[in-house]
């Protein structure tokens, strides 16, 4: 291939790929709250989603480069529990135990909306409704007795839909993996729990979990193009 022709087809690509980052939403951010469930995953509950389910609730905000991605923040509380009741499997010397405690995370996210999101921009192919993946990092304490601190590695899915220019109401499942297997350690009655089969894991071995389904309802502020309004109402779009 002649190489002027080459450099030329790689700028075009570039370029393409600048002008498709920089469409993006009319407003930059978001801020809201959730409020939804949590239950826990771990030596008191191996495989049963949703099982021991607990309020929770939070606060979260969102910067939105582009119609594709968003960089989300939260802040949340909630609640788990769990107890041998009903467990299938035994613990050694047929000890049993029970947990119920409250625990708060700060994390980071970032989002990927399968549609390119927003209520306006028709042209562009935008969707007043997109479900989306997530990815992070954030920090968890569980503080008590016996106080629990862990990064976790938040994953999940949800749906947002924008009901009007500036309203979004959102539904998101995901999991938070901690690097901890004491979580479910909240006094000397439990303690066991930290390793109960005496079998050392790694850091993604032998950990516990927690899941959170929250509802969120989120408003948008930051306008980007301050004479948008008015070229939406003189039809200039």
């Amino acid at each position: 291939m002649n190489t002027s022709l080459f450099r030329r087809i790689i700028c075009l690509i570039a370029l393409l790929s600048c002008i498709g980052f920089v469409r993006a939403q009319e407003y930059k951010y978001e801020i809201g709250g959730m409020v939804g469930t949590s239950y826990y995953m771990g030596d008191l509950n191996k495989n049963s989603f949703f099982k021991g389910m607990n309020p929770s609730a939070g606060i979260v905000f969102r910067y939105t480069p582009n119609f594709r991605w968003a960089v989300k923040t939260d802040l949340l509380w909630g609640r788990a529990s769990g107890s041998t009741d009903g467990l299938e499997n035994e613990f050694p010397n047929q000890a049993t135990a029970s947990f119920s405690r409250s625990f708060f995370e700060v994390g980071g996210q970032m989002e990927f909306n399968f549609m390119p999101y927003s209520d306006k921009f028709a042209y562009l192919n935008t969707k007043r409704f997109s479900p989306y993946i997530l990815f992070g990092i954030g920090v968890t304490v569980a503080p008590g007795n016996e106080t629990f601190a862990s990064l976790n590695i938040p994953l999940g899915i949800g749906a947002k839909y924008k009901v009007a220019n500036r309203l979004n109401l959102g539904l998101e499942f995901s999991f938070r993996k901690l690097f901890g297997d004491s979580f479910d350690v909240t006094d000397g009655n439990n303690a066991f729990l930290d390793n109960p089969y005496g079998i050392s894991g790694s850091a993604f071995k032998n950990k516990d979990w927690y899941s959170l389904l929250m509802f969120s309802v989120t408003w948008d502020f930051g306008l980007r193009c301050r004479t948008c309004n008015n070229r939406y109402s003189s039809g200039s779009f």
